[in-house]
């Protein structure tokens, strides 16, 4: 092989090598940065770009995706000064790829370091309680904090999540010790005011139970005042009926003395003959009871008794014109 062949493999190898290395494809949603003698040049996009060879050079090259940075757990001291253990999960983005390769010098370190530094202030900002409580107003403050702080690099915080708070050890046992009074103290709580609820309800029930006996008694006297009313009402009725019968029953019994002193001439001595034997069996009663009693009679004076009861039947004929219909009124009188 002559010099002359040799110098064409030579030629065709480097044209073949150069044409080669001007070629540069880029993937969907990757970016290229290319220096020019040490200087940048321009950026590639997705697809077919063509860059010159032996000058061009491409020095940085990198995705434009969303990317996860898993922030280890870092030691925080709260205001309170507690201290705690803190570890949080970043999603962040490159918007320009120029400022995020010449702005800062290896992006992923700066960016954890960026956000255990903020991470750190935030804690010392809060108390171990409000870290617990606040986690979503914590990782809000960190979001906007750190996409201020990254905008210079051309990069873009999208979430920022806090996933655990581990206090120390120590504060550990404090807190169980706290929690567990805490339940103490609000047993006792629920136990006083149930004593007092379950109080309260039986003093209720048992004045409710002695407002209902009052009445209850109240309506039993009034009940028993009505029904002796009512009785007294219906015995001076009985009574007024039976006055009244016995004030016919004795209108008519004259009646019927009446017209047998009119038919029967021998009616005058039997009668005279009862008259005179009630009258004594009536001293004989009155003698006989229990009370005391002083009676002045005179046998003399029977007779005349015994007259004046036959004075009363030979006036017959009066009595038989008395008016025996009396109405209740007259016999009341």
């Amino acid at each position: 092989m002559g010099f002359s062949q040799l110098f064409l493999l030579v030629f065709l190898a480097l044209g073949g090598s150069a044409v080669a290395g001007s070629v540069k494809i880029i993937n969907e949603k990757n970016e290229a940065l290319v220096e020019s003698l040490g200087s940048y040049k321009k950026k590639l996009t997705p697809g077919l770009n063509f860059v010159t060879p032996f000058i061009d050079k491409v020095v940085y090259m990198e995705t434009t995706r969303e990317k996860v940075i898993d922030i280890p757990p870092q030691s925080c001291i709260t205001c309170d000064n507690v201290s705690i253990s803190v570890d949080a999960v970043v999603y962040w983005r490159i918007m320009d790829m120029e400022k995020a390769y010449y702005r800062v010098e290896n992006l992923r370190d700066a960016m954890v370091n960026l956000v255990l530094t903020q991470i750190r202030s935030e804690m010392g900002k809060l108390e171990l309680d409000q870290t617990f409580t606040a986690r979503s107003e914590i990782n809000e403050l960190l979001l906007r904090e750190l996409d201020i702080a990254t905008d210079p690099w051309g990069v873009k915080v999208t979430r920022v999540e806090l996933r655990d708070i581990v206090p120390s050890k120590a504060v550990q046992d404090s807190m169980e010790l706290q929690m567990s009074a805490e339940r103490r103290k609000r047993a006792s709580i629920l136990t006083s005011e149930g004593d007092r609820d379950s109080a309260v309800n039986s003093a209720r029930g048992k004045a409710e139970a002695r407002v209902l006996d009052a009445e209850a008694r109240q309506k039993s006297v009034i009940l028993d005042a009505e029904a002796e009313q009512k009785a007294i009402i219906l015995k001076a009725q009985a009574e007024r009926q039976r006055e009244v019968l016995k004030a016919q029953a004795t209108s008519e019994a004259l009646q019927v003395i009446a017209k047998t002193l009119k038919t029967d001439p021998h009616a005058r001595e039997a009668l005279q003959f009862l008259l005179a034997q009630h009258y004594l069996e009536m001293g004989t009663v009155i003698g006989s009871s229990n009370s005391s009693k002083v009676m002045f009679m005179d046998p003399r004076s029977i007779p005349a008794t015994v007259e004046g009861m036959r004075s009363i039947i030979n006036d017959g004929e009066q009595v038989n014109s008395y008016p025996l219909n009396l109405d209740l009124e007259q016999i009341e009188r």
